[in-house]
């Protein structure tokens, strides 16, 4: 009788970490690696898949020629929403956003954004990024939500960045340690008051239209990834992929 009360209780305790550790991060070996930019700022990188990204907003302040990127603070609603040049800013002046906001003129500035040997990823690239993922090639070539864990794969572990809601949980399995940056509105305005805690975007060099062009978004409410187009006068995060 005793022996069989030790089972039930080495039942029990199996059953609770198991329960308890579901949410906890997995352990995968990464390639890991850093990036220098124009501005000397240091970039983590990490290969996921045969593509190489940063694992890091963009954040700098010149093109790789050494132009400077013109600066839009965000009591210039006008000047963000009627320039037709390359243009960052600071997520609502937040000195701890991570990284820049640009917009989709400074990504297709031929001055080049991107630090040298690396560019902005193209829509296929973040295609293939989220079917090594092991979202299907057909739920990626859909628009709004797709896929099924691929966005919490992506976004940074735990909820010191991301806003804990019910059974979404970021692991970071990927490396790719995503932050919610929020986003710059094509008036000029901020996403919302705490974007920062919420949502991050983060553009392709892909054109949709004459307009628009495609980009990527992840929210503290959904573990999948959002694929859309926006007005290229949005402001968007920026990661870079290696040539």
């Amino acid at each position: 009788m005793y022996g069989h009360r030790n089972i039930i209780w080495l039942g029990f305790v199996i059953a609770f970490i198991i329960s308890g550790c579901k949410k906890t991060q997995s352990i995968i070996t990464q390639e890991t690696g850093t990036l220098t930019d124009i501005d000397n700022n240091i970039y983590a990188t990490v290969k996921i898949g045969n593509q190489w990204w940063m694992a890091e907003n963009l954040r700098v302040t010149k093109y790789r020629n050494g132009n400077p990127i013109q600066e839009i603070h965000g009591n210039d609603a006008a000047a963000w929403s009627n320039t037709q040049e390359g243009a960052y800013c600071e997520y609502s002046e937040n000195h701890n956003a991570p990284g820049f906001l640009y917009n989709w003129f400074a990504v297709t500035d031929t001055n080049n954004l991107a630090p040298a040997g690396w560019h902005i990823p193209t829509d296929d690239e973040w295609k293939t990024l989220e079917i090594y993922l092991g979202m299907s090639a057909d739920a990626a070539n859909k628009t709004a939500w797709r896929g099924t864990n691929q966005g919490d794969q992506l976004k940074i572990s735990g909820t010191d960045r991301w806003t804990s809601y019910g059974n979404v949980w970021p692991t970071n399995e990927s490396g790719f340690s995503a932050m919610p940056g929020g986003c710059r509105v094509y008036d000029g305005s901020w996403s919302d008051p705490i974007g920062l805690s919420y949502m991050g975007f983060w553009w392709s060099s892909s054109v949709h239209s004459v307009s628009e062009s495609w980009y990527r978004y992840l929210d503290y409410k959904n573990s999948k990834v959002f694929r859309s187009h926006a007005l290229k006068s949005y402001g968007f995060s920026i990661r870079c992929v290696k040539n």
